[in-house]
């Protein structure tokens, strides 16, 4: 039998004792005498461009690609911004593994549904910010609460069981089919304010495919006054339940997946679909400058804040808040794996303090978030925890749907090959690829460079209903609008920024007839917008 590369790595660090495997004597490779708990963070519409910081050396590097010493680009000071303060994130990326090269979908919930499955929209079929994933799916959480018994719970925005409407509120998976033992948060798309919202509840009293809404609790954290300010609820919630966890078993893994609503824009549009966050959740960086433009803490007054600096104040509070928790997780148990990671690129909805892009791109208008383009796909991700290098980085390509295939390696079971698919009549392959060897053997990328790909796709309500795939390799992308003939063509190793479209050649014969090698662009071309046309939610224009 033949073994690819990635099979190779993985069974020598796995033989090596380099990362956990899923070892039936119960013994552990982390060193510890159970199954580890895990920590999954998300934060909502934050792309990489705010969190520069916990990326040294990142914006240097671009700004001499396309300065005078590379592509000599007329507007490439826009390069050097201004991100959010985060001292808490960049603090965790020096304790794990910084990624550079993540991709999620352009929306919030088919980037969640991507997680949870494994599986790119078009296999999820959520493609919008209102799709419902359908009940039938296979969640990566209820196989860590089935077969390696884990505590399962989830915190704040769900945004996978649709919308409230007729014929019914949130129609499709809600937390507990998915396999936790409790959500406490909200199940909407967003919020009406960070001090006004639904607070739902699924627990032991509710029955799966149900759920009760209780009076907004007022929490407080260290450092921070009790308040009903969501992020500081959030965070309560999950420490109080982690607490419980640890007291009652310690002997038991715990998995939490902590979803904030930070920096998303409210329901509420008046005076500000954005707010200026409580004082104490913020540092002294961030509140000088909401100070100064005027805003009033704790509410959606804004005064003169831009959206901007709105989404670098909300993004600091975030960060503010992060880190009660991992002070308290750090505290209770160090065998513990955090992951953060981002949904989508940060918006540019052109509209007045509506747009948010403040550094690291150039092109920004028309970019963003809802697009496939790097600005609206490209997310920050950080893993830390046993056995992982401290102040580590990778450049390997990823997608957030190979979360479902690394928690479940981290918690020593094998990722499933197939998966069930949406109609629940059938099967489909797995997207998802465990980092495991990236984060554990020094591996380079768990994708073939050249015939691996990655997609990014959404189907854009804001836009009238545009769909958008983005198809990548190690080294290509295409970015595709409405059909698969209609893709823009771009170098990432030269021009990460996507400032430079790349000709496109007449026809593909030359990759189809074998004339053409990956070292010829056009092969990555027509290998490009092949994965388009046959697996992307585009594939349907080839039916």
């Amino acid at each position: 039998m033949k073994l690819g590369t990635h099979a190779i790595v993985m069974l020598l660090g796995i033989f090596l004792g380099a990362y956990p495997s899923a070892a039936k004597d119960g013994s552990n490779d982390t060193g510890a005498s159970r199954r580890p708990n895990i920590l999954l963070v998300i934060a909502d519409d934050i792309g990489i461009d705010v969190l520069t910081d916990a990326y040294p050396g990142l914006i240097n590097d671009l700004v001499k690609k396309y300065g005078p010493s590379g592509h000599k680009h007329a507007e490439y000071r826009q390069i050097e911004g201004k991100p959010a303060s985060t001292p808490v994130l960049d603090k965790l990326a020096r304790q794990g593994m910084r990624f550079t090269n993540v991709w999620a979908h352009p929306f919030c919930s088919p980037t969640r549904a991507t997680i949870l499955t494994g599986l790119y929209a078009a296999k999820t079929k959520v493609a919008t910010y209102a799709d419902a994933l359908s009940t039938k799916h296979t969640s990566f959480v209820r196989m860590l609460k089935d077969e390696a018994g884990y505590s399962t719970a989830v915190f704040g925005k769900w945004h996978m069981a649709g919308l409230p409407g007729k014929p019914a509120d949130y129609p499709g998976m809600k937390p507990k089919q998915a396999g936790f033992d409790l959500f406490k948060g909200n199940m909407h798309a967003a919020i009406r304010s960070y001090w006004d919202y639904d607070y739902q509840v699924q627990d032991a009293d509710t029955p799966a495919d149900q759920w009760r809404t209780e009076p907004m609790p007022k929490k407080s954290l260290p450092g921070i006054a009790a308040t009903n300010y969501a992020p500081v609820v959030k965070v309560a919630d999950t420490i109080e339940w982690i607490t419980t966890r640890e007291k009652e078993n310690p002997d038991k893994p715990w998995f939490v997946w902590l979803a904030f609503n930070l920096a998303h824009t409210t329901i509420i549009q008046k005076p500000s679909a954005m707010c200026v966050p409580n004082a104490d959740t913020l540092d002294a960086v961030s509140y000088k400058e909401m100070k100064g433009c005027g805003g009033t803490f704790g509410s959606n007054d804004a005064g003169s804040c831009s959206g901007e600096a709105l989404n670098r104040a909300m993004t600091n509070s975030l960060d503010t808040t992060l880190g009660k928790l991992l002070n308290a997780v750090d505290a209770m148990d160090s065998n513990t794996y955090v992951i953060f990671i981002g949904d989508n690129g940060t918006p540019m909805y052109g509209r007045p303090n509506l747009n948010f892009i403040d550094n690291m791109y150039i092109t920004r208008q028309g970019r963003g978030k809802g697009t496939a383009y790097e600005s609206g796909a490209l997310v920050p991700m950080i893993i830390r925890g046993p056995k992982i290098a401290a102040n580590t980085q990778s450049s390997g390509s990823i997608h957030v749907a190979d979360l479902f295939a690394t928690i479940l390696q981290l918690a020593r079971l094998d990722p499933p090959k197939q998966v069930a698919d949406s109609d629940g009549t059938g099967t489909v392959p797995l997207d998802a690829v465990s980092m495991s060897p990236i984060l554990f053997d020094k591996a380079r990328s768990v994708r073939d460079p050249n015939t691996g790909y990655i997609l990014n796709e959404n189907k854009n309500l804001m836009t009238g209903g545009t769909r958008w795939v983005g198809a990548q390799n190690a080294t290509h992308k295409v970015v595709c609008i409405d059909s698969p003939s209609n893709c823009t063509f771009y170098n990432l190793v030269d021009d990460p920024l996507e400032e430079k479209p790349l000709a496109k050649p007449d026809s593909c014969i030359g990759y189809t007839d074998g004339t053409w090698t990956p070292a010829d662009p056009r092969w990555h071309y027509c290998r490009l917008t092949e994965v388009v046309s046959k697996y992307s939610i585009l594939s349907e224009d080839k039916k």
